[in-house]
């Protein structure tokens, strides 16, 4: 399923994370999705503060480890998301959101 980043119920600009692990595994197709209640179809994205003017969809399919943002209007810029893509031969990932002392937490070994 989907991970936002942001508390359920927000109005706020969020970026949401598929597959929901970190850290990213080479070998995964990993898609961020900009979602927000601002106008649609008018995200913006921004890789380690730099625009990347070529993506203005609201998902696109990401490659390179960086920390990553997006920006909507009417509901502004998401919180920032770091990804590191690991190419190891076995990743141990844990869910990409935020966890709390005394959370049941379900880890993945990847190889």
């Amino acid at each position: 399923g989907w991970c936002p980043l942001s508390p359920p119920g927000t109005q706020t600009t969020q970026v949401l994370l598929e597959p929901p692990w970190t850290p990213a595994v080479q070998w995964d197709q990993v898609t961020l999705t900009c979602q927000g209640s601002g106008t649609p179809g008018a995200t913006s994205w921004y890789k380690d503060g730099q625009h990347l003017r070529e993506k203005k969809q609201d998902r696109f399919i990401v490659t390179d480890s960086g920390t990553y943002k997006c920006h909507r209007p009417g509901t502004g810029f998401s919180p920032s998301i770091s990804l590191l893509f690991r190419n190891d031969w076995l990743v141990l990932q844990v869910p990409a959101r935020e966890l709390l002392e005394g959370d049941n937490v379900t880890l993945r070994c990847r190889r």
